[in-house]
């Protein structure tokens, strides 16, 4: 079976749903989209396969007729959820074998229609093993690294691992090499000679561990840490194209899922900081570990509303500079620090009444440029770039503005005192204005109105906060001064394009 969804819990979900060994089935594959699935399918030969409806690349709806044009003899399966049904009634057009409903899916369903299928394929010999098979060494392995705990045969696991010692050796690779088998058996044989000329015997096995990367379990005697790193540095000169990270030894079979989880997030968190490093050792790295101060939107906020633009800039790739020598930060708090930098700069500009139209235009373009890049300086390279053409935007001058000071004292005070319940007549009574004339002299002095300047300070705290607070959506539409949830929901709507539930998913899954 190949499993298709991009939905990864869902994927691991139906992995580890039964021990599929056991019911005569094997698992060769998962893709995120349909695209991924058909450039695998030649190398996994799929006798089924299993996919979601809506995804992104590629929707199952074009896999399932793809994959009947081409592979006649593969018998699809399709998930979906109940609001679905045209898509799933053009896929049965196409030939797809079922479909069964997210929402009921249970383990006796799924295992008769996976049955049912696999009855329709001629040339498959389809016969359920006995009750009480024990998994196989590569499922023990892909449960452990998955966070699932599992029960193991101890015999099995000496079979294949007959030493005391362990190590992880994760590889990241710039192209699917590794994912094609190629990579995997070439690395095996030359880790296993490096090893053996280095340290002794030694037992490696790789596995896929997702996208362009592979893990390799070293199972050996006792031997030197030198030796090891050593062998591993021998790993990294033979493949230019790949980063590695080794993990430190350890003694048990079951920490392997654990040591896997540090191993991965040490390759890929440290290969962002550190491009040029090849091999990643915790030993080698940087210490004391660099610790960076948080940043402070206030103080930056208030020096672009005053427009001083320079100091205000300089302080911010100032923090970006040493944000980028802080390898203890996860790569996607990095990109997401810049991107809502982009989304601010824009606002407040627009609030002040430049014309953003070029940046509002360009700013999708950086958010996805950041999201792409490889490592911290590329990153803050397209910050950079960005705050040139800010800065053009700026020189422009079609500031309104300028030289307004009882405006910006307006603006100021909306801004800090947003999470309030703000009114026209309560600002307009603290200023000493009549409320209509406020509203005429806002309106005339300000590209929005009092009501729409307002929603648009309090919608991009309320961004910032579905992203770096853990609150509940309704909490957050308080702390921005909405009292009424579902009117905070509407206006976050209306500003962003998306809910604010449908917000908060989108800039966690980037």
């Amino acid at each position: 079976m190949l499993i298709v969804d991009d939905e990864i819990l869902i994927r691991q979900g139906i992995k580890h749903y039964l021990n599929w060994e056991r019911e005569g089935f094997e698992i060769v594959g998962e893709a995120s989209n349909g695209q991924e699935a058909l450039e695998s399918i030649e190398t996994l030969r799929p006798h089924i396969i299993i996919t979601d409806i809506v995804m992104p690349i590629m929707d199952g709806e074009q896999l399932t007729r793809t994959v009947k044009a081409r592979y006649p003899d593969i018998e699809v399966i399709v998930l979906s959820s109940f609001g679905e049904f045209d898509y799933v009634r053009s896929t049965f057009q196409s030939g797809v074998a079922d479909y069964i409903l997210k929402p009921k899916l249970e383990a006796q369903g799924l295992l008769d229609t996976l049955k049912s299928a696999a009855g329709r394929i001629p040339s498959l010999q389809f016969t359920e093993q006995a009750n009480g098979s024990e998994p196989s060494l590569s499922q023990m392995i892909d449960r452990l690294v998955n966070g699932f705990e599992t029960v193991y045969d101890t015999e099995t696991v000496t079979q294949t691992f007959p030493y005391k010692r362990f190590c992880l050796l994760a590889a990241d690779f710039d192209s699917p090499a590794a994912e094609e088998g190629t990579e995997s058996h070439r690395l095996q044989d030359k880790l296993e000679r490096s090893f053996h000329e280095r340290a002794g015997r030694v037992v490696c096995h790789a596995f896929p561990a997702g996208g362009h990367s592979l893990v390799i379990v070293l199972n050996f005697e006792e031997a030197n840490p030198d030796n090891l790193i050593s062998a591993a540095r021998d790993i990294a000169d033979c493949a230019p194209e790949a980063a590695f990270a080794l993990s430190e030894p350890f003694g048990e079979f079951s920490k392997l899922g654990a040591v896997y989880k540090e191993s991965r997030k040490l390759l890929l968190q440290h290969r962002f900081y550190f491009p040029d490093r090849r091999l990643v050792i915790p030993r080698e790295l940087p210490i004391p570990e660099p610790k960076c101060e948080s940043f402070n939107l206030e103080k930056f906020t208030a020096e672009i509303k005053r427009e001083r633009f320079e100091a205000a800039f300089g302080y911010l790739q100032e923090h970006v500079a040493v944000l980028s020598g802080c390898y203890t930060n996860d790569a996607f708090t990095f990109k997401s620090f810049l991107s809502n930098i982009i989304f601010n700069v824009t606002v407040l500009l627009g609030n002040m009444n430049y014309d953003t139209k070029d940046l509002d235009g360009a700013k999708y373009a950086y958010f996805k440029a950041i999201d792409q890049a490889r490592h911290a300086r590329q990153a803050a390279g397209h910050l950079n770039r960005f705050i040139k053409e800010a800065e053009q935007c700026i020189a422009a001058g079609n500031n309104h503005q300028t030289g307004n000071p009882n405006m910006r004292k307006l603006l100021d005070y909306i801004d800090q005192h947003y999470a309030e319940p703000l009114t026209l007549t309560e600002v307009a009574k603290h200023f000493h204005f009549n409320p209509s004339y406020l509203s005429s002299y806002f309106a005339a002095h300000n590209k929005e109105g009092f009501i729409e300047y307002l929603n648009s300070v309090r919608i991009a705290k309320a961004s910032e906060l579905l992203v770096k607070d853990n609150a509940y959506i309704s909490e957050i539409g308080g702390m921005v001064g909405y009292s009424d949830h579902s009117y905070f929901c509407k206006v976050f709507k209306k500003i962003t394009g998306l809910s604010p539930s449908q917000y908060r998913r989108k800039q966690l899954s980037r």
